[in-house]
């Protein structure tokens, strides 16, 4: 006989890198107790939102099946004496509920001792459902764990609710200050009220319907995919989609709605590299790029909530940008009002490494370098030792230090902007390749 388990954590929002770490070591730590106890199943499916962590095993034994065990009893030398069993043989007899006869005998590397075969009783599911569940949470990897309130038990973030259901049933116990019980919680805006769950593979689909909640983490990236890369297309372009951020973006969000907003066509004057990081990094927006790649006035952002009036939410997402971008607009401005040799100059003074000198002393050397290789094979050594002593100028923009990614990306639209050969500012970028 089997039924499904289903499992599920409720907390306080949990920071977006935990959430599906977590949920996979939850769900490894429970079926690796699973196994260690003998109790098959046929699979196990993890879920993870901002707001819960939760498994679900289909059709998991209802008991452990009987175990055959062995004990290991007294020396045969002690256990009789001129062939009459001694109260050492009795003793271990009466404690494996046998009588002497019933015993073995067996060499070991110690000499002849008496053993006991014995079978053991499987026990059902639901009285080791709390040990292992336990053990699966203490071994979460959490960096640094909380207590709130007067309590003094330790998580990731407060928790609010505990479901235990095996098959239609509660499994009765205490974890985390929480009494396990069938009652789960839908979206914090779009569904608050209480969900009673009454079977545990009806946890999703409950969830889904009725409390705006799509607890699949793999299903809810894509679709977060496929209505951003909708978006891009009906603002005209392709999202740029890039992978980490589509993970951190769906770890935020339990019922995610891709809205396309747009930001001031000047900007684009600013490098594209600049801007979309401000977007991914600073606000988690997904960029929208033309045909060839070109980044267009149009972003993408992934709201929680389904708004009655999505322009109001576009609105407010464009105005929080607006600071962002016009912050990347004025650093470069100012790096472009100074040539790159101007920029170089400041290298004097920012050490490389103590026995090596500065970094302006490390240009020289790379300068050099570069001349001498370029003489012996045919290139303009003049372009490449100049190449060579501005490679690392733009490590001292205001640029670079706000964005540490344009080291190379700057250098190379500073040296374009100040009219120097391609060749040149071609040279300064693919360096950091």
């Amino acid at each position: 006989m089997s039924r499904d388990l289903l499992i599920e954590i409720g907390t306080e929002d949990l920071p977006a890198r935990f959430v599906a770490p977590l949920s996979q070591a939850l769900a490894d730590g429970i079926t690796e107790g699973l196994k260690a106890r003998q109790l098959g199943f046929a699979r196990a499916k993890a879920f993870a939102t901002p707001r819960r962590i939760a498994i679900w095993l289909q059709q998991l034994d209802e008991q452990q099946a009987d175990q055959s065990v062995e004990r290991k009893g007294p020396a045969v030398g002690a256990a009789f004496k001129d062939g009459v069993a001694t109260k050492a043989a009795e003793g271990f007899a009466a404690s494996v509920g046998l009588s002497v006869d019933q015993l073995d005998r067996r060499d070991t590397d110690k000499g002849e001792r008496l053993f006991a075969q014995l079978t053991e009783a499987g026990r059902p599911t639901v009285e080791l459902v709390p040990d292992f569940l336990a053990q699966a949470v203490n071994k979460l990897p959490i960096p640094k764990r909380m207590r709130w309130g007067r309590r003094k038990v330790q998580f990731v973030r407060p928790v609010h609710w505990l479901v235990a259901l095996y098959g239609s049933d509660v499994i009765d116990f205490e974890l985390l200050d929480q009494r396990a019980g069938r009652t789960s919680r839908g979206h914090r805006f779009h569904a608050p009220d209480a969900i009673e769950l009454s079977e545990a593979g009806d946890y999703a689909t409950r969830l889904e319907q009725d409390g705006k909640v799509i607890a699949d983490f793999p299903r809810r990236r894509e679709m977060i995919r496929q209505q951003a890369e909708q978006a891009g297309r009906d603002a005209g372009g392709q999202a740029h989609l890039d992978e980490d951020l589509l993970d951190e973006v769906t770890a935020l969000v339990e019922w995610p709605v891709a809205l396309a907003g747009r930001f001031d066509d000047d900007f684009l004057r600013v490098p594209q590299e600049a801007l979309i990081t401000a977007m991914e990094e600073h606000q988690k927006y997904f960029p929208v790029l033309d045909a060839n790649g070109k980044l267009t006035p149009h972003f993408i952002t992934i709201s929680n909530i389904e708004s009655r009036d999505p322009q109001k939410v576009i609105a407010g997402n464009e105005k929080v940008i607006r600071p962002r971008l016009a912050d990347a607009a004025f650093f470069y401005d100012n790096d472009c009002r100074k040539p790159l040799e101007q920029h170089a100059q400041g290298l004097a003074q920012v050490v490389f490494q103590q026995k090596l000198g500065t970094l302006a002393d490390k240009c020289d050397r790379i300068g050099w370098l570069a001349g001498e290789i370029a003489d012996r094979i045919g290139g303009d050594a003049n372009l490449a030792r100049r190449a060579g002593a501005l490679s690392k100028a733009d490590l001292n923009s205001e640029m670079v230090y706000e964005f540490d990614t344009m080291q190379g990306v700057m250098g190379y639209y500073l040296a374009r902007n100040e009219g120097l050969p391609e060749e040149l500012a071609q040279a300064l970028h693919e360096q950091y390749l």
